[in-house]
């Protein structure tokens, strides 16, 4: 079983990826699964959520890939060392999740022991699970490890784009340029290498760009969490709101 592929657009750039099945879902035999706990909208708008990646022949592959991370973790991390000992991934580039995130601890651990045992290849990755990071990588990081917190995410909150390597999904280019922000449009690598804040250009789905509404992710993200706060306080008022007993 070969665990890495290329995709088209990687490809072109020399780099491999590893993929979970995007979000939420149920596997084959009952189980369901979340493989991003700290989606926010980024989950309404998710090109992984769409085309070829739904195919039943794509997503069949991506839900072996996390059952077999769900099931023998350590057999996992065995078999993507080795895989990854190959003299193709010297000097390579791997993206670790062109779909999914690291949805737990003990997965995030094993994915550092398979970069530390592996310093010819260097990995990169976008996460919103920034609580995680800060607890298990910050403090060490891998010298061969480069990574990007994505806005969109449940953990914004905790994200200081003066301190943090920091991306966010614009409507389009332009707009990245307006906001003096970078564009990785020229180099997926870029989100890593390139200067900060970074800007991804919003892919081109009708009806993803309507919920976006011409907004970054960041502010969408907001604008959804003080919504839930607003709800929350309207419901705490009602709850406190005396009887009338006329």
């Amino acid at each position: 079983m070969t665990l890495l592929r290329q995709n088209r657009e990687l490809k072109r750039l020399g780099i491999w990826n590893w993929l979970l099945p995007a979000f939420a879902g149920t596997l084959p035999d009952g189980r369901n699964y979340n493989t991003c706990p700290s989606a926010g909208v980024c989950a309404s708008a998710c090109y992984a959520r769409n085309g070829t990646y739904r195919f039943p022949t794509v997503l069949r592959r991506h839900q072996e890939n996390l059952r077999y991370v769900l099931d023998d973790l350590p057999g996992w991390t065995a078999e993507m060392t080795s895989e990854l000992a190959h003299p193709k991934f010297a000097d390579s580039w791997v993206r670790i999740h062109d779909s999914g995130d690291f949805f737990s601890h003990d997965y995030l651990s094993a994915w550092l022991r398979v970069i530390t045992s592996t310093p010819a290849t260097r990995f990169y990755a976008y996460t919103k699970e920034v609580s995680a990071f800060r607890t298990l990588v910050e403090p060490d990081p891998p010298r061969n490890f480069w990574w990007v917190y994505s806005y969109g995410g449940r953990q914004d909150d905790q994200l200081d784009p003066s301190a943090d390597r920091v991306a966010d999904v614009f409507p389009d280019t332009d707009a990245i340029a307006e906001a003096g922000w970078h564009s990785q449009d020229e180099s997926d690598l870029l989100a890593v290498l390139g200067p900060t804040p970074v800007g991804i250009p919003a892919n081109n789905i009708a009806r993803y760009k309507a919920l976006q509404a011409g907004r970054r992710w960041s502010r969408w993200q907001t604008a959804v969490n003080a919504a839930r706060r607003d709800r929350i306080e309207r419901a705490s008022r009602i709850k406190r709101k005396p009887f009338d007993e006329s």
